[in-house]
């Protein structure tokens, strides 16, 4: 069997989630089974990509309209190579918060999303809105949850109890909804109990100042080694305002640790696996009330998230395998 020729492209390679899962699927050695999969880095500022030689064009690029010409450009510069799109960022409820034009977005992503052979959703989901708002045919739809390599995440020993430790761990932005995470912890009142802040971010001085005060919040700084930052903590919170899929919430769950999500968008695919569900909806109380439910002893389980019953990079790999094969 010929080895597909797989580029992968990327506009931004800050670290992050995004580069943490290309580096996952340029170096895995079961995706590597039956593609070589490579990265390339082009430039936002680039009106014309440079032609690419491979046999897939996987594209997790920017949709934007300043993209949209550079995104039909690779199109019309590779019409006999199939060409993906992987959604990394767009999601029911981004659109819902931060989309004020509403009409004229659903415009771009159905101009954007009809230039690929398919589309990829990293979440069912995000899935779903895709289907929902009819942006992408659902013939052209695969769903391949994000993964990377958690072995090392599994090989921690489950936490302690009574749990103590909550653990807030992502980029310091809005979109994380840290902040009404800390409103909602600085209104318990249990003692012994701690929120540890891992990230760096835009905002890092408002969440500092929204924690003055309260001696059990802590601010750790970026987590070089998220195992490392994983180990510290007996609980994680999700508490976002929109979320893709959330790679942290996948390492929490191989490391035993409680995992509590704000219900929405990719963070629903969580629940199978374990995933407690707490609501913004609920707004601060709710947060509140759930962090001092899981901190009594009394109300603590002693069992621990049920680990999902396939390997999830086992499950990455051959969704890859599956979607590259049926082009």
């Amino acid at each position: 069997m010929t080895r597909l020729r797989v580029v992968h492209l990327v506009d931004d390679t800050t670290a992050g989630g995004v580069m943490r899962v290309l580096d996952y699927i340029t170096t895995a050695p079961d995706l590597a089974k039956d593609a070589d999969h490579r990265l390339r880095s082009i430039s936002r500022s680039r009106w014309l990509p440079e032609r690419v030689q491979a046999d897939v064009v996987v594209s997790n690029l920017a949709i934007s309209w300043r993209a949209l010409p550079m995104l039909m450009a690779l199109r019309l510069m590779h019409p006999r190579t199939k060409v993906i799109h992987v959604e990394h960022s767009y999601t029911e409820q981004f659109v819902a918060v931060k989309v004020a034009h509403k009409k004229r977005f659903a415009t771009l992503i159905c101009c954007a999303y009809r230039l690929f052979d398919k589309v990829v959703a990293v979440s069912h989901g995000q899935a779903d809105w895709l289907k929902k708002s009819g942006a992408v045919k659902p013939q052209n739809l695969s769903v391949i949850q994000s993964c990377v390599d958690l072995s090392n995440f599994r090989k921690l020993p489950p936490p302690n109890t009574p749990l103590r430790v909550i653990g807030a761990i992502g980029r310091l932005d809005e979109q994380k909804g840290f902040d009404l995470l800390i409103k909602a912890f600085r209104q318990t009142t249990n003692p012994n109990i701690a929120l540890h802040v891992y990230g760096e971010g835009a905002e890092k001085s408002k969440l500092q100042r929204l924690a003055k005060g309260d001696p059990r919040i802590e601010f750790k700084g970026f987590a070089a080694d998220p195992v490392t930052a994983m180990a510290a903590v007996d609980v994680v919170a999700m508490p976002s305002r929109w979320e893709a899929y959330g790679l942290v919430a996948i390492e929490a769950l191989a490391a035993k640790r409680l995992l509590l999500v704000n219900g929405i968008d990719g963070l629903r695919d969580h629940l199978e696996n374990g995933a407690q569900a707490a609501t913004l909806e609920g707004g601060i109380a709710s947060w509140q009330q759930t962090i001092e439910r899981l901190t009594v002893p009394r109300h603590y389980k002693t069992t621990h998230p049920d680990q999902p019953k396939i390997r999830l990079e086992d499950n990455y790999a051959l969704s890859w395998s599956k979607l590259l094969h049926s082009l």
